[in-house]
């Protein structure tokens, strides 16, 4: 085993032992260290020394009834650290020439009552501190032995039940109405079992949400727990799998048991994917503890045994690495596919996030749910979040449109790195490139809208081009495809035009570009080789997405494949050269708006199409204020260094 060592736990195993070494030491200390110089003297001994003056310092403490006295001190013949210790029998005479000695002789004397006399005292001096000694060693051994006992429940359950706070109903659930009604019949059936037995259904055992991250299957799960009045237990995949192989199935087992006492109940699974891969794949074989696992779950979700009236709810983003046998109909009889939410379902979504936030009154949600194609709910929480973040970081009121866009733009590229100082050479290649893409969107709007083109540059990007679908389709047609790939194209042919050079800029553009050309070849039979499908978008489940992928075809037809490729790169290259050199000065209208306003959107960009030129500058908004103006007003406000600074910075400035 490569099992590493807790140091910490370690130490704490040890304590205890090392606290009883320190008082075994500390009694030895005291009955042997302490007593070893201490001398027994006899009566005569004693009254011998005391007539030679030789008792520097004398204790004297009656012992009992009579005259026995317990005599400690020092004497002058002895070395510094030994003394006397004895029980001497002391008349009065005797006790009154000690008086006199020490008056004459001038040694310290002390003379104390007999502690016996007091039970109190009695009990203090010799009794307390044995139990406070036997109290705290307990302590200590209660306390290992706890631990010890603790150590022995790792094969017991780790779900935990569901409580009534922060309870989340299917009102939080928006976007979800399909998925909401396929598992509110298994709270129906809960609630009246009799409505179904009545016609010989029988409810599903379980129901596996599969989506994409983000989508909401494990909010949808929650609301299941809020809605249902039945016991509800939740446990990651994660928790089943331990080093020590049968853990995982020992705790399957505890599992149902305590379903089985609370049913009817609910039992939700997020992440199946950690217990349920399937079995005797990879290079190295299987994995023990996870099979052994899933075969404890398997046999107890269908097996002998009956587990009538509990359901269980199961979530994962990777279904394709599920085992066959977990899927079939008796296990996960029924599979919610939780996908990406349509431009309905996005204001839905935006309702339900928008209801702590102050929005402004030019912000509509089904206007940001247009803008918003291809986001998940986990995306427009966080848009919405973000913008109020900004909101308040910027001292305002409310959520404006300008926090919106920002908010969007650091969520699908990230923050503008605004400190970055580029040359003018670099801000007008990057200003040619994106009016390259957007000219190409303008001129072929069956593709896409333009909704916002910036140079200001954020992630690895030196700037961007927002285009959205002008419909929202199920399918997209080879056209489509074309005019996508056309338009990714632009940028790089906008450089070859303008400058007669190309650049680097381009890369993930002809990534993006080369994927959809080779799947338009190999996957949706849109070229010369016919309908035909060369690859599949699939990979081993534990060797990764493209090892050992397998290839269905021979040279021959590989060849062709990169030359249907390059034909269509090539024709759509072509296209985009040709709209290019036609509209150049649209494309030089653009790239200048683009250099001194940094960014442009789509209400801008469609009044600078009709009218060629920008409209008329607010100067209660400075976002939409040009460079050039901008400049003007720190200059008139006295800010140092304005000229060197980028439109981000002046408007930094003058917000102070």
């Amino acid at each position: 085993m490569n099992k590493k060592i807790d140091k910490r736990s370690v130490k704490k195993g040890l304590l205890p032992y090392l606290f009883l070494i320190i008082m075994m030491l500390g009694v030895f200390y005291v009955f042997n260290v302490l007593n070893h110089d201490i001398h027994e003297l006899s009566y005569n001994e004693f009254m011998s020394n005391l007539d030679k003056g030789n008792v520097t310092e004398l204790q004297l403490v009656a012992r009992g009834s009579g005259y026995i006295y317990q005599a400690t001190g020092k004497l002058s013949g002895y070395k510094e650290n030994e003394s006397f210790d004895s029980l001497l029998p002391l008349s009065d005479e005797v006790i009154k020439k000690i008086i006199k000695s020490s008056d004459e002789q001038e040694f310290k004397l002390n003379v104390k009552p007999d502690p016996e006399s007091s039970s109190l005292l009695l009990i203090l001096v010799n009794v307390l501190p044995f139990v406070i000694f036997i109290l705290v060693a307990f302590w200590f051994f209660s306390r290992q032995m706890a631990g010890n006992r603790s150590s022995l429940d790792f094969g017991k359950s780790r779900a935990r039940l569901s409580t009534d706070d922060n309870k989340v109903t299917f009102k939080d659930v928006a976007g979800l109405k399909e998925e909401k009604e396929e598992v509110s019949e298994l709270i129906d059936f809960l609630k009246n079992p009799k409505k179904f037995q009545k016609l010989g259904a029988r409810i599903p055992k379980g129901v596996l949400l599969m989506g994409p991250p983000g989508t909401g299957k494990t909010l949808l799960a929650k609301a299941v727990a809020g809605e249902a009045n039945v016991p509800f237990y939740f446990i990651s995949g994660s928790d089943f799998v331990e080093l020590f192989v049968g853990v995982g199935a020992s705790r399957v087992r505890d599992m149902f048991q305590q379903a089985k006492r609370n049913a009817p109940c609910l039992i939700f699974i997020d992440e199946i994917g950690a217990v349920g891969r399937q079995r005797g794949t990879g290079l190295g074989g299987g994995h023990d503890e996870r099979e052994q696992t899933l075969n404890q779950l398997l046999t107890e979700m269908d097996g002998f045994g009956a587990n009538e009236g509990i359901i269980i709810i199961a979530a994962t983003n990777r279904p394709d690495v599920l085992d066959p046998a977990l899927l079939r109909p008796g296990r996960f009889d029924r599979q919610v596919t939780v996908n990406l939410p349509d431009v309905r379902g996005r204001e839905e979504i935006l309702e339900v996030h928008a209801k702590n936030k102050i929005l402004g009154d030019g912000i509509t949600l089904k206007n940001l749910a247009k803008r918003t194609p291809g986001f998940s709910g986990a995306d427009l929480e966080n848009l919405l979040n973000e913008a109020a973040l900004l909101a308040v970081r910027r001292d305002k009121n409310e959520i404006t449109m300008s926090e919106i866009d920002e908010a969007t733009d650091r969520v699908l590229m990230g923050p503008a790195k605004v400190s970055h100082k580029y040359s003018e050479n670099d801000r007008k290649l990057v200003a040619y490139h994106e009016a390259g893409h957007a000219v190409i969107g303008l001129k072929l709007r069956s593709a896409s809208d333009v909704q916002k083109v910036t140079i200001i540059p954020r992630g690895s990007a030196g700037g961007y081009n927002m285009m959205v679908p002008s419909e929202e389709k199920l399918c997209s047609t080879k056209t489509d495809l074309l005019e996508e790939i056309t338009g990714l194209l632009g940028g790089r042919t906008a450089e070859e035009i303008t400058f007669g050079e190309i650049t680097t800029g381009a890369h993930n553009d002809f990534e993006k570009a080369t994927k959809i050309a080779r799947a338009m070849v190999t996957e949706y039979g849109m070229s010369d080789l016919g309908p035909l499908q060369f690859e599949q978008q699939s990979g081993s489940v534990f060797l990764g997405r493209d090892y050992n992928k397998p290839q269905h075809f021979s040279n021959e037809v590989a060849n062709e494949i990169d030359m249907e490729m390059r034909k269509i790169i090539d024709e759509c290259h072509k296209k985009a050269t040709e709209i290019i050199k036609k509209n150049k000065d649209l494309l030089k209208l653009i790239a200048d708006a683009l250099l001194e306003y940094e960014t442009l959107t789509k209400e801008q960009i469609d009044y600078l199409v009709e009218n060629g030129k920008m409209p008329e500058e607010d100067e209660n908004n400075l976002e939409s204020l040009s460079i050039t103006k901008l400049k003007e007003l720190a200059k008139a406000k006295g800010i140092k260094n304005y000229s060197k600074m980028s439109k981000a910075e002046l408007l930094a400035e003058l917000d102070k």
